[in-house]
């Protein structure tokens, strides 16, 4: 997605890089028509309409042109320009001429809205010029020469328009240095190696059917096994923390929606309705309109709040099937969901309780680097502005007591109330959206909540929403990425495989020890195949088994293990009790 010069400090090297992969191109294609050509997340593109398809080779070609020009040194120059010599100056450009049309009219180059007085200008180097607002580097040498690359080619339609023509889009990435560059390489290799769906697949933790449906997760023994110990070590902790576990169904009646304003506002996000004896139904996007029912069934004085309603509750939401993604984009999913309801003079308390829990679940598997995103009041929203500020310098302050490095998000707020957005990054750096404070204005005066004060009157309580792991399976399709498979010995769903060299000599002592182990909690395997021993090492550390226990003669007759961890280290001999020991230490400690 584009960036800005904002947000991305190496929008000016990406910007810059960009231009000269252009030039380069239209010095290999001189008739080649250019399109647009932004810096975007860790890199750039160009599209372009040309006489043939590019091959990699030409990749190659187009980057030993572009340490050419990098070479000259060519200042980068800014001009404005009026609409008309803009056309002149891109008469042989139709897909410039066409923006240049568009910003004659208030629109941005992207077709989107613009602004009454939207100024054209153009930056250019050398012989090449472009249409761009800048800014860019001083000249072409400031681009590091072993510091880009060309990564790949793509079909791109103009203006993201089926109906337009087909471009081809450029890729490339450009960094400070040929380090920052191979260390990125490294990460877009190391990536791939930990893909979800490709770990999931060889690991057989889950699957998506077409027969089931696009976005509907399959969970296989092993990955429900990792599932179901994330839920009961995050409900144990819950009940802990002073919440109160409830369930609500999986649909409910249209008339529920329309009070929530889902139907209203969030409908096109709905599974379709379902009719029911005459009455109609919905799957559920989210759970909060069933955990107020829940809560209105009581008549509550101010005594009894705070109350904290959490569930692992299974939304359905309509996703289009060009952004299903694995695990982390589904259409069906668990959310690990809490709603504090409390008085105005608890809110400090409720938050900081609220933030304090979620980095202690997140830090529990092993995620520590976070970032906190604190959005604001927007233009447009309901409640009363002093609530509003109320609830923004409560989230504030938490943030700062936690001493949390934070951005705030002024006006990004949704329309019902200011919220925390927790971030966090993985092994390989990347950030995540997990957990979400947030406060609701709105639900409590559609669904007419209320309390009793201590003069004895009705006032709306506070209403926050909140989920720690945001849902099971992008939490799930995280975790094996930040793992690349290999689990923590407490989540890893066998955490030791008994190896007998020979199943006819050692068999039995193999099923001895496993039985040993099986009763003191822990998952274990016998592998008792015909395979050689090595090759059964390398099925256990392919399935990234924690532990493997192998038993031959020897160990047979003294009572003991030998034990290899996945990494291949070799822990030598060990008894059983020494080796449920050093378990047990790994599982207590989560490593």
């Amino acid at each position: 997605m584009p960036v800005s010069p904002e947000n991305d400090p190496y929008y000016r090297l990406r910007h810059s890089a960009a231009h000269v992969m252009a030039q380069a191109v239209l010095e290999i294609f001189p008739d080649g028509k250019v399109a647009i050509g932004p810096p975007i997340e860790d890199g750039f593109y160009y599209d372009f309409d040309l006489s043939r398809s590019l091959t990699p080779e030409d990749l190659e070609e187009i980057e030993q042109r572009m340490r050419k020009i990098i070479k000259g040194k060519h200042p980068f120059v800014y001009r404005v320009v009026s609409a008309d010599e803009a056309r002149e100056l891109f008469q042989d450009q139709p897909y410039k001429r066409e923006l240049i049309d568009g910003l004659a009219t208030g629109q941005d180059e992207y077709g989107g809205a613009g602004s009454d007085n939207t100024v054209i200008s153009t930056y250019k180097h050398d012989t090449f010029e472009d249409l761009c607002r800048g800014p860019h580097l001083e000249h072409t040498g400031e681009i590091p020469a072993k510091g880009f690359k060309l990564m790949s080619i793509a079909g791109a339609y103009w203006r993201g328009d089926e109906k337009r023509p087909q471009l081809q889009r450029i890729y490339g990435t450009a960094w400070n240095s040929k380090d920052e560059l191979q260390q990125y390489l490294w990460r877009l290799e190391e990536a791939k190696k930990r893909d979800h769906r490709r770990l999931g697949k060889e690991l057989d933790l889950f699957s998506i059917s077409e027969n089931v449906g696009g976005g509907l997760i399959l969970w296989h023994p092993k990955g429900a096994m990792i599932r179901g110990i994330v839920e009961e070590f995050a409900r144990t902790e819950h009940l802990k923390n002073g919440y109160e576990w409830v369930y609500s169904p999986h649909v409910g009646r249209a008339h529920l929606w329309e009070t929530s304003g889902h139907l209203d506002f969030y409908k096109e996000n709905m599974f379709a309705a379902m009719e029911i004896e005459g009455d109609t139904y919905y799957a559920k996007p989210m759970n909060c309109p069933f955990h107020i029912e829940i809560y209105k069934t009581h008549l509550h004085s101010y005594r009894d709040l705070p109350l904290r309603f959490a569930e692992n509750g299974t939304v359905y939401r309509f996703e289009r099937s060009g952004v299903l993604h694995g695990l982390t984009r589904v259409r069906g999913f668990t959310q690990d969901d809490a709603h504090i309801f409390c008085r105005p003079d608890q809110i400090d308390d409720e938050i900081s309780r609220a933030l304090d829990f979620s980095l202690y679940i997140l830090r529990s598997f092993g995620l520590s680097d976070f970032t906190a995103y604190l959005s604001t009041i927007p233009e447009k929203r309901v409640g009363e502005p002093s609530d509003w500020e109320k609830a923004t310098v409560a989230l504030q302050r938490a943030i700062e007591e936690h001493d949390l490095p934070y951005q705030i998000d002024e006006g990004g707020g949704a329309f019902y109330g200011p919220k925390i957005d927790l971030k966090v990054k993985d092994a390989l750096g990347r950030e995540w959206q997990l957990s979400t404070i947030q406060f609701d204005f709105n639900l409590p005066e559609r669904f007419d909540m209320e309390y009793i004060a201590e003069d004895g009157q009705p006032y709306r309580p506070y209403m926050v929403h909140r989920a720690l792991l945001g849902s099971m399976e992008r939490f799930f399709g995280i975790l094996i990425e930040h793992y690349g498979g290999a689990f923590p010995v407490w989540l890893a769903p066998v955490q030791a495989v008994i190896i007998p060299i020979s199943d006819e000599k050692q068999g039995q002592y193999g099923r001895e020890v496993a039985e040993r182990l099986k009763a003191l909690g822990m998952r274990v395997e016998l592998n008792a195949s015909k395979d050689r021993m090595q090759a059964k090492i390398r099925e256990a550390q392919l399935q990234k088994v924690p532990y493997m226990l192998i038993i031959g003669n020897r160990e047979q007759e003294a009572g003991v293990v030998a034990v290899r961890l996945r990494s291949g280290e070799d822990l030598g001999t060990l008894t059983i009790d020494n080796f449920v020991a050093r378990a047990q230490a790994d599982i207590a400690a989560r490593i």
